[in-house]
């Protein structure tokens, strides 16, 4: 989904409003899928305890650690799989300690969008580690400005979180670009003005800039 920009302006929009997880950072689950078929558990059962909004609401609105989160997902594993408390602390930690990459494609479009004079924010529901995060992959300066959930005390797709980073980025939202994986995310910053684009893949983001050539 990307909805179109205005007509009648050289340069459609002022800032990129852009998602991390899934549109820039990828995560590997090959170990905890395979700890997760050694316990005799389906392949994303250890996701679904901890992503549940009791557990990764706390994390998204920094009032946990990602390392209490590990232990809260530990404790509902054990407490619904049921699984013994080593097992499930395992499963758990492997899922908070997941190697992760950014993808380099869509890095280079980004780059070449806040080249172009492009103001770019990053917009995630994270962790209070986010910044730890981004100097690992070697992108604590991808970015104008970070926009982070457990830091500003509100998670997309609520719009005040939308509000704030086009502040950030100095641009009125009907002059921003707004890039997620998430659909509902997407909407959201639709319904304020901006122009969405759904990910799926690089090309929808480098179609979306194609006009800066």
């Amino acid at each position: 989904m990307t909805t179109p920009a205005a007509p009648g302006t050289a340069r459609p929009f002022d800032a990129v409003l852009c998602d991390l997880d899934n549109v820039i950072r990828f995560y590997d689950s090959s170990r905890l899928a395979g700890l997760e078929r050694a316990a005799g558990l389906p392949e994303g059962t250890t996701a679904a305890a901890a992503f549940h909004p009791e557990r990764g609401g706390p994390l998204v609105l920094g009032k946990v650690t990602k390392e209490q989160w590990a232990e809260s997902v530990a404790e509902r594993l054990g407490d619904d799989v049921p699984l013994p408390g080593p097992r499930a602390r395992e499963l758990a930690h492997a899922l908070a300690r997941s190697p992760f990459a950014a993808d380099g494609t869509v890095v280079r479009a980004l780059r070449g969008a806040r080249a172009a004079g492009l103001s770019l924010v990053l917009v995630t529901n994270a962790a209070l580690d986010l910044e730890e995060d981004l100097a690992v992959m070697g992108l604590a300066d991808l970015a104008d400005h970070v926009v982070n959930s457990a830091l500003e005390g509100v998670a997309k797709p609520d719009p005040e979180i939308y509000t704030i980073a086009a502040g950030r980025a100095g641009a009125a939202p009907e002059r921003c670009l707004f890039v997620d994986d998430r659909l509902e995310n997407v909407e959201a910053a639709v319904a304020l003005g901006m122009t969405g684009v759904h990910f799926r893949g690089p090309a929808d983001l480098e179609a979306a800039l194609a006009f800066l050539g």
